[in-house]
């Protein structure tokens, strides 16, 4: 599962299932058809209506909370925390994503992260987060985690996070664009206890 998993730089990840899943879709080069597109909150580098439309067609399934819906091509459904959306082959539950120690991601939004079950594994993307209490309850065999800071947590948090919730494997993203830099992902790597796969930007 892990080698069908693309980070595409910043906070966009592809997952090529069948079908193909993307998450924060921004900035793309070489958009891939999507049968499941979803996004975690309405800021800009993670709500980009233009980069939706590159990859939505007839019979696409956009998950996103309320507030992101307008900027969406129609049938665009809300979810928020706490929600599940069983497709064919494919389980996504929405969870909480916040901050605890900085204003821009309010938990009072209603924005997500997603645990994405598909061909028998739990993906973990958590969205713009710090490290939340309800990360205890999650288990995914794997994680893709912000490690950038200012915004997100920061290396070591997200290591920590990682190191609590034991996934077989950790991927860092978040950095490279607007904030954060390979080092983050590097001393993310260091900290972590599990494995952890830095990924090359895939167009």
């Amino acid at each position: 599962m892990l080698k069908k998993i693309f980070w595409l730089g910043h906070s966009t990840v592809r997952i090529d299932t069948d079908p193909v899943i993307y998450i924060d879709p921004w900035k793309l080069k070489k958009p891939k058809r999507a049968g499941l597109v979803l996004i975690s909150h309405s800021h800009y580098d993670h709500l980009s209506s233009e980069d939706v439309r590159k990859v939505a067609g007839p019979g696409t399934v956009i998950l996103a909370p309320e507030d992101c819906l307008g900027d969406l091509p129609a049938g665009a459904r809300a979810v928020k925390p706490g929600d599940r959306v069983e497709l064919p082959g494919i389980v996504v539950e929405a969870v909480p994503s916040y901050n605890t120690n900085k204003t821009f991601h309010p938990r009072a939004s209603g924005w997500v992260g997603f645990v994405i079950t598909a061909e028998g594994r739990r993906i973990y993307y958590p969205g713009d987060t710090d490290v939340i209490p309800e990360m205890d309850t999650i288990r995914a065999d794997i994680v893709i985690i912000p490690v950038g800071g200012t915004y997100t947590m920061t290396a070591a948090e997200a290591a920590d996070a990682v190191n609590r919730m034991k996934p077989v494997v950790a991927v860092p993203i978040h950095y490279g664009d607007i904030v954060g830099s390979l080092a983050d992902a590097k001393k993310f790597k260091e900290y972590c206890k599990v494995a952890v796969e830095i990924k090359r930007v895939t167009d």
